[in-house]
């Protein structure tokens, strides 16, 4: 799940390798709460978090889900 923890530089920059070696060769899933916006703080680098979300949207199918947490929901039943 992107965005759970910031990465460090490196991380971020290893993670953009990978994507850029599978763009528009592989199929990428990425899963986050995050809207775009709030990526800067994953990486850190605004030019890099650009490039990173440019290489991951096109060509792409954005599912998006609205709504309360499912695991909050099941911790409410259970009480």
């Amino acid at each position: 799940e992107l965005g759970y923890i910031p990465l460090h530089k490196q991380g971020g920059e290893l993670l953009f390798q990978v994507i850029s070696m599978c763009y528009e060769t592989k199929s990428i899933i990425i899963t986050t709460n995050l809207q775009f916006g709030q990526w800067n703080h994953v990486f850190g680098d605004p030019i890099l978090t650009e490039a990173v979300i440019d290489r991951l949207i096109h060509h792409s199918h954005l599912v998006v889900f609205n709504g309360d947490s499912h695991r909050y929901k099941e911790s409410l039943l259970q009480n």
